[in-house]
């Protein structure tokens, strides 16, 4: 229909790590979800035939934005220690959701790549979590 209006929340999306919402997204993007590699690279030969590579590679890097102050900082923390120091490696699923839209991502096997820099000052501040998962069940727009 057209003129349709349409409503976006930031509050009505939900990520769910393991089995524990994670809370306490910083202001400004605060999930970000990315294809580590590229679905189709192409090459042109001298002579101008072009070929294509299609990657088999699933794999998409989550970045998550959170407020300093967040609970979910500590589960995080948790996942991130417990597959460090397991020595065979320990993943999470991961899912997210747009409750008022279509976006949904779903992935059984989750984990974090990379810890939070730490930084203080007179702000709160944000940590940024690095992701990375394997091939996702659910990855829609």
């Amino acid at each position: 229909m057209a003129g349709e209006v349409k409503n976006y929340n930031p509050g009505k999306y939900i990520l769910i790590a393991g089995s524990i919402p994670i809370k306490g997204f910083a202001n400004g993007t605060f999930i970000s979800i990315a294809s580590i590699s590229d679905a189709v690279t192409s090459q042109a030969g001298a002579d101008g035939e072009i070929a294509r590579a299609i990657s088999a590679d699933k794999r998409k890097r989550i970045t998550i934005t959170l407020q300093h102050t967040s609970d979910s900082n500590s589960v995080l923390n948790g996942f991130a220690s417990a597959d460090s120091a397991s020595g065979a490696g320990i993943m999470f699923p991961l899912y997210a959701q747009d409750l008022l839209g279509s976006d949904k991502f779903a992935v059984a096997q989750a984990w974090v790549q990379k810890k939070p820099d730490r930084e203080f000052g007179t702000d709160i501040g944000n940590r940024v979590w690095v992701i990375e998962t394997g091939e996702p069940s659910i990855d829609l727009l």
